[in-house]
């Protein structure tokens, strides 16, 4: 559950970092340069995926859990913005969601 749960954080990185730097190229007018490692950062995302043992479905399903917790955390670290009661509430079910999906890997 452990590694599992580190390789979505990973994951969660990399789509993140991927979609952000364009964000930074379109809106607040960086360097074009930025797509270079954008994309790298997709492919490293879509690779991370393909590493989990259960149906794709279950695995996105999983994974939009630890999204969420991870997109709330960039949005307070990176950001700056400071989360409320219910960014943490709702990042914390989600994340529940998530184990619960993985736990039951291999009993369906």
């Amino acid at each position: 559950m452990l590694n599992t749960t580190l390789l979505f954080f990973a994951t969660a990185l990399a789509e993140i970092i991927g979609c952000f730097l364009p964000y930074l190229w379109l809106k607040k007018n960086a360097s074009a340069w930025l797509l270079l490692p954008a994309g790298i950062s997709l492919m490293v995302f879509v690779w991370l995926l393909t590493l989990h043992p259960a149906a794709s479905g279950r695995v996105y399903a999983a994974y939009g859990g630890v999204y969420v917790v991870t997109a709330l955390l960039w949005l307070r670290i990176v950001d700056g913005v400071k989360l409320s009661t219910y960014d943490w509430v709702g990042a914390a079910v989600a994340f529940c969601g998530m184990l619960i999906i993985v736990a039951g890997w291999g009993r369906a």
